[in-house]
């Protein structure tokens, strides 16, 4: 490879292709970069995750074969080196702490960005583990020393200030890039779960791992309150730790043939399409990718105000019933409403085209500093 060309390379670094939504802003800035004609190398502490199979073709996995992120630091340094990128993106906050010692240690004066993809109002709801606390101090001591510090939501952003992680004059609000061409083709993809074939009863969906960051019970609560007005069903898609908590709740409700839990699925698009609503009961969000997803196909969505990105997108109820964090009755009054009353498809669509990958790319363009020519 020529110098020169290595030398316009833009790489984004993440730890590995897991079904999140930081791994997913990655890949679709990845082909957003690509369709410009720009050099990527998608960098990981380890290339394990099912969204392997969605790195754009012209794009270069680089799989740094660490077993974590920490684990990875000596072969970023190694890669910079090596590789010399002209600017680099690092997502989630393990991942942008590994990322500032790296340029540190490999003396690089490579631009780099680094994306914050969630709240720190976690810290509210449960005490942090020693690993987050750590994580905490040293964002404080080295998000500073980034070229510029990146927040998907304007709540996301302002904890950044509030918390003594980044001063103003360093943080942007970029909204994730979701909206594509590709996205569209997901949706129209047949699935096979029975519930979504005859939509004469209406399905509400919910979607994201079973963390209690996502607080499904109070989402199953508010659908046992859907229930006794009228029939209906709930499918969340996702898993995690929470699986048995959720299932033992939904059969103490009396809810096990109307709530299905089928994992993770690759392509939760086709399934938004279906839905006859999208639910979001987190406490808090980073942005709240799924609200966008929905609002891409159509699908009326019911969530909660909580920090982080959902009122930005629904623009404060415009596009979406919002609802106090916690509150199982009003969860179960919106879906209602919804269900009633759906919102306008088109005016749905449209909003969603405000994430599209192609605006949020040339904003990423921009704040990395990338020459097109």
């Amino acid at each position: 490879m020529h110098q020169e060309n290595m030398n316009r390379r833009t790489a984004f670094y993440v730890s590995n292709l897991g079904g999140g939504g930081a791994q997913r802003v990655i890949i679709n800035l990845a082909r957003g970069f690509i369709e410009r004609g720009l050099n990527v190398d998608v960098v990981v502490a380890k290339a394990a995750g099912p969204l392997l199979e969605d790195v754009p073709e012209d794009a270069r996995l680089v799989d740094l074969g660490a077993g974590g992120t920490l684990g990875s630091l000596p072969r970023l340094v190694k890669y910079i080196k090596r590789e010399r990128p002209v600017s680099m993106l690092s997502t989630m906050s393990h991942c942008n702490v590994v990322a500032l010692m790296a340029r540190w240690f490999s003396r690089s004066d490579m631009r780099l960005v680094v994306r914050e993809a969630n709240t720190l109002t976690f810290h509210e709801y449960r005490t942090p583990s020693v690993r987050e606390r750590t994580v905490f101090h040293l964002m404080k001591r080295l998000y500073p020393k980034a070229d510029m510090v990146v927040a998907n939501s304007l709540n996301t952003a302002a904890d950044l200030v509030r918390h003594g992680i980044a001063g103003e004059n360093r943080v942007c609000v970029i909204h994730n890039p979701i909206m594509s061409d590709s996205l569209l083709e997901k949706q129209k993809a047949a699935i096979d779960h029975p519930w979504f074939q005859n939509m004469e009863i209406p399905v509400v969906l919910g979607i994201g791992r079973l963390h209690q960051q996502k607080d499904y019970e109070t989402m199953i609560r508010a659908f046992s309150t859907v229930r006794k007005d009228r029939t209906a069903r709930l499918v969340i898609l996702g898993e995690g730790t929470e699986r048995g908590r959720l299932l033992e709740l939904a059969a103490q409700l009396g809810l096990e043939k109307d709530i299905e839990f089928p994992g993770f699925v690759s392509n939760p698009h086709a399934y938004i399409a279906r839905a006859s609503a999208v639910a979001l009961s987190s406490r808090w969000e980073g942005f709240g990718n799924v609200l966008v997803e929905a609002l891409a196909a159509g699908t009326p969505v019911v969530s909660t105000d909580c920090p982080g990105g959902p009122a930005e997108i629904l623009e404060n109820g415009k596009f979406g019933k919002l609802v106090p964090v916690g509150n199982a009755e009003a969860f179960a009054d919106a879906i209602l409403d919804t269900l009633d009353n759906p919102q306008d498809r088109d005016a749905l669509i449209d909003r969603a085209k405000d994430f599209s990958i192609d605006i949020v790319t040339s904003r990423y363009i921009d704040v990395l500093g990338v020459d097109r020519s």
